[in-house]
């Protein structure tokens, strides 16, 4: 039973890099859809103990867990919600169509389909840009590429997909 057939809980896939983030702020300007930012989350909380990335896999199942009658309560009440969490593994993202499934509304994976030589271009420039809560090396972005999972249809999702000039 859909309580708000309209409110739809949004998900970003893709390597560092990708472009999830321009996506997600552009998505959210959409009416009556919020935007929750891990990395603004994370940085706020825990940025004195984000050392590597193991702090990073603790502090974010943390906030995960934190957030989810939340978000479930906001997509329940009709809003809709961009979450820029990188959805990157399968129980990321089991864990986000399982929100979506609590508070009876749909959901839609943007998977960012970009190669690594653009997401390594585009870290370069946000590095040098400044603008962003942790900067990334090329060794990191390589580590978190190692533990990415594209989407696969038995994880019934449903996925738009964004190649190289999205």
């Amino acid at each position: 039973m859909e309580n708000h057939p309209q409110a739809v809980l949004h998900l970003m896939c893709g390597k560092a890099g990708s472009g999830k983030s321009t996506l997600a702020n552009r998505l959210s300007q959409q009416p009556q859809t919020l935007l929750i930012v891990e990395d603004s989350w994370l940085a706020t909380l825990y940025e004195q103990q984000m050392a590597g990335l193991q702090d990073y896999v603790r502090y974010s199942a943390r906030l995960r867990q934190a957030l989810s009658e939340h978000i479930v309560q906001l997509l329940h009440h009709g809003l809709s919600v961009v979450l820029d969490f990188p959805m990157n593994t399968p129980d990321r993202r089991l864990w986000a169509r399982q929100l979506a499934d609590a508070a009876g509304v749909g959901h839609c994976l943007h998977f960012l389909d970009v190669s690594d030589v653009q997401c390594k271009s585009r870290i370069k420039l946000r590095n040098e840009q400044g603008d962003h809560p942790f900067v990334l090396s090329e060794e990191t972005f390589d580590l978190l590429t190692h533990y990415f999972v594209s989407p696969s249809e038995d994880e019934r999702l449903t996925v738009v997909i964004y190649g190289e000039h999205a």
